[in-house]
């Protein structure tokens, strides 16, 4: 008997790659863009550490076949917990499948077999597959031979941390798609001022944009000044 398909899952409108500023991982943007059109890669593992957009990544990956009419499902396996193993049966018969944070299943050995037996369904079928860890496929203490294997097959892609002048024109270019101005200079102020990891910033930037709002003032220096000084980190 054919397994339902689970729901589809929900979009998180920003994730997409016109939001994503790609700067030194450019290449790994474009990997995975050829995998979705066909073009490239069906199997890719995209590993590195937390708050560089890996998750984001997936996520515009499935917004760019839903734009090609290609089925497709994005599952974050730290929810293995609250999952059933079962959620992996007839994905096979998705094009795109993107399977996040794989590092999340290592050791639960019900949930290890079930990924190796989709692998290899989906394989066959010629669909396209990508993963992320937080290490690379060699590093991944997985205990199943067979699916530590299957993790190596596929095209590795590391994503780079970027330098301060990476991280500066990333929080211009995330501003700006949010609708907010913020200069270069702006830029290097909180970065000076703020925690530097790229999921910190993301989260600074949000806190601004509501303050933005609810004063209806610019990101401005001075303004700048007086938000983090009146919520030191």
């Amino acid at each position: 008997m054919v397994k339902q398909l689970p729901l589809q899952f929900v979009f998180r409108a920003n994730q997409t790659f016109e939001d994503y500023y790609p700067g030194v991982n450019l290449a790994v943007v474009n990997h995975l863009q050829h995998c979705v059109a066909g073009s490239g890669e069906t199997f890719i593992l995209l590993w590195g550490q937390a708050g560089l957009g890996k998750s984001h990544l997936l996520q515009a990956c499935c917004h760019e076949a839903q734009k090609r009419g290609l089925a497709s499902f994005y599952f974050d396996l730290h929810q293995t917990a609250d999952s059933s193993v079962e959620l992996l049966n007839g994905l096979e018969a998705l094009e795109l499948v993107c399977l996040d944070n794989v590092e999340a299943i290592v050791g639960l050995a019900d949930w290890e077999l079930a990924l190796f037996n989709f692998f290899n369904r989906h394989r066959d079928l010629g669909h396209r597959l990508i993963i992320s860890s937080n290490v690379g496929p060699k590093a991944l203490a997985i205990a199943l031979p067979d699916l530590k294997t299957r993790l190596n097959w596929g095209l590795s892609l590391n994503i780079q941390t970027p330098d301060d002048d990476g991280r500066i024109a990333a929080l211009v270019y995330k501003a700006r798609r949010m609708g907010l101005a913020l200069s270069p200079q702006a830029g290097r102020f909180l970065l000076h001022r703020a925690d530097r990891d790229m999921t910190s910033l993301w989260r600074l930037l949000d806190s601004l944009d509501q303050a933005s709002l609810s004063a209806k003032r610019k990101l401005t220096l001075p303004f700048l000044k007086q938000i983090l000084d009146e919520n030191p980190r």
